[in-house]
């Protein structure tokens, strides 16, 4: 019998509503301008609410930019999900085909163009480096919590393990993007990729 899933409250949906239409119009804005020039009260205007609200919601304009750096790192465990699924038995594939996909959707992302161009943007680049725990820790969490699952089966250990270097591999690449991502996507695939097959040789030994 399938289970009914959980149905958030309607303030909390509401809530992750306006997050999700706020960071989707923050997403237009740098696609035609600078994140130097995309300000509270500029989002505000386009995104069609308050400029409270924005500071209610997010805190500042480095916690927007936080939220949206959030919302990459779950684009890239989706990415990889993805990929493990498709990929039902081939660690190497899987980790190739997850790579791959971010870095081509991030290479398109108009936040990390943005970071990578005109003049330099330090709270961007906190963000990715000294700043990066909380976004390192929710794609790994994710991560491991979807490699202990499936076809995997990891252990929590080796899951643990394997999200946390994928995660910050991942990451690494936002502030430095590789000349061919499917090559770098292909080296990573092939370094990791065994490990899944250790992981599930151990989670059966058990």
């Amino acid at each position: 019998m399938m289970s009914t899933p959980t149905r958030l409250p309607q303030k909390e949906a509401s809530r992750l509503l306006l997050r999700g239409a706020v960071l989707d119009s923050m997403r237009e804005l740098l696609t035609e301008r600078d994140w130097s020039e995309v300000s509270l009260t500029v989002l505000a205007k386009h995104a069609g609410v308050s400029r409270q609200t924005l500071y209610n919601e997010f805190g500042s304009r480095q916690g927007l930019a936080q939220a949206y750096a959030l919302r990459l790192a779950d684009g890239f465990v989706d990415a990889v999900d993805d990929a493990v699924a498709a990929n039902e038995g081939r660690g190497v594939d899987a980790l190739m085909s997850g790579f791959g996909a971010f870095f081509a959707s991030s290479a398109m992302d108009p936040l990390v163009r943005s970071l990578l161009t005109g003049e330099a943007k330090p709270d961007l680049l906190r963000l990715i480096t000294t700043d990066s725990a909380v976004i390192i820790d929710r794609a790994s969490t994710r991560l491991s919590e979807s490699f202990q699952r499936g076809w995997i089966q990891a252990s929590a250990a080796d899951a643990g393990i394997l999200a946390r270097a994928i995660a910050r591999l991942g990451l690494s690449y936002i502030s430095m993007p590789p000349e061919s991502g499917a090559s770098v996507a292909e080296d990573l695939g092939a370094l990791l990729g065994p490990f899944i097959d250790v992981a599930r040789g151990a989670r059966g030994a058990v």
